[in-house]
């Protein structure tokens, strides 16, 4: 019986360690690399530290899921993670502080969309029926267009308050590109998907919003980190792999030598480590590892940003109507989404802050300094949430997700003989999301033969 493969998964972000845990249940002999002394990369937990002394358990990015992210929800059961528990499940709401918008009632789809729209509040029966027409056709094409068009362009001739409540704030979203940017094609994919597939395909509850009732860190790459070494999986956190080196019939990293590597980093550093171990490479292997980091360092990323607030005595005078709420964002409201994230525990909470509830503004393709951002969400609070708010933490993820644009050319996932590529930004058919970095990885740890 031959030995088990030796497989180096380098990165330990959630598309790291998919590979690593499906790899492992291959029978594959597991080692995880990962620079930081943390896993979860762009998606895992960070302190925000208090007025007054303490500090809170908050995340990089305000992440969520939804219920058709099959591929992330089935990974947290493996790991031990149960997604009813450690997720809050609500249906697709895209409501704004005035209670205008809509909200998907608990029907099978597309009839909960159907009756979404056409109980959206503040549009004329002239925009429901506009936006239904719409969904109508693309359904009938079998959700594909052009693939030249952006989502401004595929929706142009809906009226101006269905594109500016609707079209751009899911657009921004899902693919953390404007709508005058982003790829309408892959739009389409994530609202067949999400919103409109066929009534009896897969998919009850998956327009749902899941939002995590913990940190980023304890939802996935902790227990992901535990269930890997459980099992035997050798992991090396803190150690970063600047170049591979081949001697055939190998890869070695740190003189290990390993039968195959998933190279599991952001593409910039995956480029950057590929371009390393060309230049240590002979021809052909060098021109296709160039080839590769060629095509990463090409991809345009957009930055988000995170400004954590107090909000003192509750978000507000009234409830809100969901626990995630759609902002009226411009060039001087810059925040799509505001989070509340609840009110502050007891102690270690700085007594003046007892009454305070943490919120999370989302501020998607964000530019200009922490200072700018924050002077300008305390503004957009004021304006649009009656609120004074005092903010906590601004955290930017410079190159968050790349920019999803029309016709773009994503790096493949084989990048030579025993060495393959995985993350957000691999080709594939999803924009840059949490599901889309998982099923990567899974993908990944499944092509290795």
């Amino acid at each position: 019986m031959p030995a088990p493969l030796r497989v180096a998964v380098v990165g330990a972000g959630w598309s790291g360690l998919a590979a690593a845990v499906r790899a492992l249940q291959c029978g594959r002999r597991v080692s995880l690399y990962e620079a930081a002394r943390k896993p979860g990369g762009r998606a895992r937990s960070v302190p925000l530290a208090l007025p007054g002394g303490g500090a809170l358990a908050g995340d990089n990015g305000q992440h969520i899921l939804i219920g058709a992210y099959t591929g992330a929800l089935g990974l947290m059961r493996t790991v031990g993670v149960d997604p009813e528990q450690a997720l809050r499940r609500l249906p697709l709401t895209l409501r704004y502080p005035d209670g205008s918008g809509l909200s998907l009632p608990r029907l099978p789809r597309p009839l909960n969309f159907t009756a979404g729209i056409l109980g959206a509040r503040g549009w004329r029966r002239a925009d429901r029926w506009a936006l239904l027409r719409a969904a109508a056709g693309w359904q009938r094409v079998g959700f594909v267009c052009d693939p030249a068009l952006t989502v401004a362009a595929l929706c142009a001739a809906l009226p101006a308050r269905v594109r500016q409540d609707f079209i751009e704030p899911l657009c921004v979203a899902a693919l953390n590109t404007r709508a005058d940017e982003a790829s309408a094609g892959v739009f389409l994919r994530v609202l067949r998907d999400a919103l409109l597939g066929p009534p009896d395909s897969p998919g009850r509850g998956s327009a749902d919003l899941l939002l995590p009732q913990t940190d980023l860190s304890a939802l996935l790459p902790g227990p992901a980190l535990r269930w890997l070494q459980e099992r035997g999986a050798a992991i090396h956190l803190g150690q970063r792999v600047g170049a591979l080196q081949w001697q055939a019939p190998h890869w070695h990293i740190g003189g290990q030598p390993f039968d195959r590597v998933v190279l599991a980093l952001s593409a910039p550093a995956a480029a950057q480590a590929l371009a390393a171990s060309a230049a240590l490479a002979a021809p052909p292997l060098a021109g296709a590892l160039a080839t590769w980091a060629a095509a990463a360092a090409a991809l345009r990323h957009n930055a988000i940003a995170t400004v954590y607030a107090l909000a003192e005595g509750g978000p507000s005078a009234a409830p809100w109507p969901a626990p995630m709420l759609a902002l009226h964002a411009d060039e001087n409201a810059p925040a799509q989404f505001v989070f509340d994230r609840g009110p502050l525990p007891g102690p270690p909470a700085p007594p003046e802050s007892a009454n305070a509830r943490l919120l999370a503004f989302v501020v998607s393709a964000a530019s200009g300094n922490g200072a700018a951002l924050e002077q300008a969400v305390r503004r957009q609070a004021q304006a649009q949430l009656g609120l004074a708010v005092r903010p906590l933490r601004t955290i930017t993820e410079k190159r968050a997700a790349f920019a999803c644009t029309p016709g773009l050319a994503r790096p493949p996932m084989t990048i030579a003989p025993g060495l393959l590529a995985c993350g957000d930004y691999v080709q594939g058919p999803y924009p840059a999301t949490l599901e889309g970095a998982v099923r990567s990885g899974l993908r990944a740890a499944e092509a290795l033969e």
